[in-house]
This record gives structure tokens, C-alpha cells and sequence, in this order.
């Protein structure tokens, strides 16, 4: 994707397509990882990974947050703004991790009593 930068004479409409553009870009960016989370979610799953300690995986979340602080620095955006952001999106995912594990133990439940 080609970054374009305001020039800052745009009118407020052009503004704001190019942020529903961004956003448009962000939820394919989102999907995308929801489906790295669900397969992580699986891998956790198959190992004896699974537990609420690796689901919620503080080290890994301070990780994460460590890393995009940095990039967002490097990219002039505010840490502090990203950092929001990242620690709402990990605790949705988090969450939905933890409902499709859920899911999955209800179905294998499910499976045994009929067999």
C-alpha cells in the first residue's frame, strides 16, 4: 500500500476517505491476524500449552508492546497512542482465543457422548 500524506490543504470530506481507507486496510490486517491467533489457539491447544497462563502469555504481551512502542517511534506515531491500541486488540484476542477453545471442548464433548 502507497503511504499518501496530507498536504494539509485536503478538504474534510477527502480526510476522511482516506481514513476509511486506512481502516478498510486495518480490518484486512486484523482478519489476517485472527487467523495467525486462531492457529496459535490450535497449536496451544494441541501441545500442553493450553492453559490460562500461555493464553494470557504476560511475557509475550510485554513482548509485543515492547516492540511496537519502538516501531511506532520509528514511524512518528505516539507509543503511547499504539500502545492503547495493541493492548485492546490483545485483550480481544485474547478473549476470543479463549471463547473458541470453549467451543472446541464443548464439541469434543459432545463427540464422546455420542460415541
Amino acid at each position: 500500500m502507497t503511504e499518501k500524506h496530507p498536504a494539509g490543504d485536503e478538504p474534510l470530506p477527502d480526510i476522511r476517505a482516506a481514513i476509511d481507507g486506512i481502516d478498510a486496510e486495518m480490518i484486512r490486517l486484523i482478519a489476517t491476524r485472527q487467523r495467525w491467533v486462531a492457529a496459535a489457539g490450535r497449536e496451544k491447544a494441541r501441545s500442553a500449552e493450553g492453559s490460562a497462563e500461555t493464553v494470557d502469555a504476560p511475557a509475550r504481551v510485554q513482548q509485543v508492546i515492547d516492540r511496537v512502542r519502538e516501531r511506532a517511534a520509528a514511524e512518528g506515531a505516539s507509543p503511547d497512542v499504539v500502545e492503547a491500541t495493541y493492548r485492546a486488540m490483545i485483550a480481544a484476542f485474547i478473549e476470543y482465543e479463549r471463547e473458541s477453545a470453549r467451543q472446541s471442548l464443548r464439541r469434543r464433548v459432545r463427540a464422546s457422548r455420542r460415541s
